[in-house]
């Protein structure tokens, strides 16, 4: 009889003595075998929570800092590990929170219901998620995905905050 392995088995894995890689993988918590990409947002939450004390434009500073080192982290680890997108690079599930949380009201109901949301659009990638992740490649590609469900979170994060 066969074995039977699953793809994250047969998955290169990181060394997290590299620094880009441990990075990539949110610090250790892409290498969960149960959900890396809801740890990576954990990882995020706990990032977010400091930072929600910057002003508007510094936080738009860290936000666009985590970006654009993400988009060649992801692009760098990716070609180490030699699989695109490999699902315990988190390094954008951390930049797609960031974006989610951008001038969202102070609170841990916030916090949550922004986690809730980001997850909800990262997982389910309605239009045009799903097509950015299947047509843009590299780090951009990695990134932009999440980065956009981070912006369809924001919305829905802002309006309900309008409504509240």
């Amino acid at each position: 009889m066969a074995s039977i392995t699953s793809r994250a088995e047969t998955l290169v894995k990181p060394s997290l003595r590299n620094p880009l890689h441990l990075m990539a993988f949110g610090f250790g918590a892409g290498c969960s075998s149960l959900a890396p990409g809801t740890m990576g947002t954990l990882v995020a939450v706990l990032l977010y929570l400091p930072l929600m004390q910057l002003s508007l434009v510094a936080y738009a500073g860290v936000v666009l800092l985590v970006t654009l080192a993400g988009i060649w982290l992801c692009d760098r680890v990716s070609r180490d590990l030699g699989v695109h997108d490999h699902p315990g690079i988190v390094w954008d599930e951390i930049a797609g929170y960031l974006v989610t949380m951008f001038a969202a009201p102070r609170g841990w109901a916030w916090v949550l219901l922004g986690f809730a949301l980001f997850r909800l659009f990262d997982i389910w990638k309605p239009w045009p998620i799903a097509w950015l992740d299947r047509r843009v490649a590299g780090g951009l590609g990695i990134m932009l995905d999440d980065l956009v469900a981070g912006v369809f979170a924001a919305a829905c994060l802002q309006l309900i905050a309008l409504r509240v």
